[in-house]
């Protein structure tokens, strides 16, 4: 199948052509752990699991990183002020995370490495930067030479002439040039810090997912690496800076950037307080909600966060959720498996777009009211029944929605032919009260 996909760097959608056949390699950034995320944290790790699980069902074989950044300044900070060490803070927010995306059903990725598991790498990668030319130490710092590389602005299209002291970078009179960015810092505070011919310190943000990519793909240049529309600049511009200066790679072939969520009509960030995090969110509305919420907008688009959306996104939860479950009651009863994959052929060539969700979430609707309509008389048109069946099966699980409906064991399987029996016979007490029973099983 042609898959289609935006890529930020081109600015165009382009035909996905991977490095090796049958195999996707992604890198998607991931969280500084210092805080729970908020929901907008969520969104791409939404996104590029729906993309690999669509991979995966076209039959790409995925190998899916997404990182910790465990040591920042924000994290130091919180440490000193809580009196515990750096690892007990990345640690906790770490477990946090992890069970905000199990909850919201993401895939575990391949490997979801630390950035302090990465430190002579990262200082391995630094001297080559030095060796070349790229980048320079400066009293126990080491800056990147943005001049060093005529490409730079390439994701972003941002020049170096538009670049400005105070804007976007910060000043620092240890700079060559205002638009070099740290690769190493020099810290003589409590925190955490690491020997370096340079002196001890810690590296730079920019530096740590390159390296990363580097050590756990074995290689330069991957596939597709993911993230925020945030970290286009400066942070993936950056990386690829140091990528072109290090292998002459633009680290990877593309680049996908999905959109905020906005709060309010303003965009969610913890720096303004307008936030709600995902732990709190997943607690109030379900995981699920959440999940399809972020599906419903393309996810290049912007997702505005109302007490309307959320209230129509639960309905649409427990409208599939009462389909699945007259579903399962029915094959229980009555099991047959029959596949027709032509029916998800409209549902696939819509995630073959640019992984245009909601086109598919069309496609599983349109799917539920024909089940919906056969579910009155479910033994009129058992072969088209089981056929919608199974694509609805496929169609939740590629888009990673887990209703949280289980399939029937053997006893619960017999309390329902008892019930139907009993409801049959018109034996309306034995009937209520083995549907109460069934009821508290989560079958009905």
């Amino acid at each position: 199948m042609k898959i289609l996909l935006y890529n930020s760097l081109t600015k165009q959608k382009e035909e996905f052509i991977p490095l090796r056949k049958g195999e996707v390699s992604m890198y998607v950034c991931g969280p500084t752990v210092y805080d729970y995320v908020h929901v907008g944290n969520m969104r791409p790790v939404v996104v590029f699991d729906t993309l690999r699980r669509f991979f995966n069902h076209v039959g790409y074989k995925v190998i899916y990183v997404s990182n910790y950044t465990d040591v920042d300044d924000r994290i130091i900070e919180k440490a000193q002020k809580t009196n515990k060490k750096e690892t007990e803070i990345s640690e906790f927010y770490i477990e946090a995370f992890a069970d905000s995306a199990t909850k919201i059903n993401a895939l575990k990725p391949t490997f979801t490495p630390k950035a302090t598991q990465h430190i002579e790498s990262m200082i391995a990668f630094i001297k080559v930067l030095i060796a070349n030319g790229a980048a320079y130490e400066n009293d126990g710092e080491v800056f990147f030479r943005v001049s060093k590389v005529e490409t730079y602005g390439e994701l972003s299209n941002v020049t170096q002439d538009e670049l400005q002291v105070g804007a976007r970078i910060d000043a620092n009179p240890k700079k060559e040039h205002p638009n070099d960015f740290l690769l190493w810092k020099k810290t003589d505070d409590a925190g955490i810090k690491w020997d370096s011919p340079w002196g001890a310190g810690r590296p730079g943000w920019h530096t740590e997912c390159v390296v990363m990519i580097n050590d756990i793909f074995g290689k330069p240049l991957i596939d597709i690496h993911g993230g925020g529309f945030d970290l286009k600049f400066p942070h993936h511009e950056n990386e690829i800076a140091q990528a072109r200066a290090y292998a002459n790679t633009g680290l990877a072939n593309y680049w996908m950037h999905n959109g905020f969520i906005n709060l309010n009509n303003q965009k969610m960030a913890k720096s303004t307080g307008n936030f709600v995090t995902a732990k709190d969110f997943i607690a109030e509305y379900g995981a699920t909600s959440l999940r399809l919420l972020l599906l419903s907008t393309h996810y290049r688009s912007p997702v505005n966060l109302s007490a309307d959306i959320i209230e129509n996104t639960n309905n649409e939860v427990l409208r599939l959720q009462r389909t699945k479950q007259a579903l399962v009651r029915h094959f229980a009863l009555h099991p047959l498996k029959v596949i027709d994959d032509s029916l998800l052929l409209k549902f696939e060539e819509a995630l073959a777009d640019d992984l245009n969700t909601p086109n598919a979430l069309s496609e599983l609707y349109a799917v539920v009211k024909d089940l919906n309509i056969l579910l009155r008389n479910p033994l009129k048109e058992e072969e088209k029944l089981a056929k919608l069946a199974h694509a609805f099966e496929v169609m939740l699980d590629v888009l990673g929605l887990d209703l949280g409906v289980k399939n029937l064991n053997e006893e619960d399987t017999k309390l329902l032919k008892d019930y139907e029996n009993a409801r049959k016979n018109k034996d309306f007490a034995r009937s209520d009260a083995l549907r109460e029973e069934l009821q508290k099983r989560g079958i009905f």
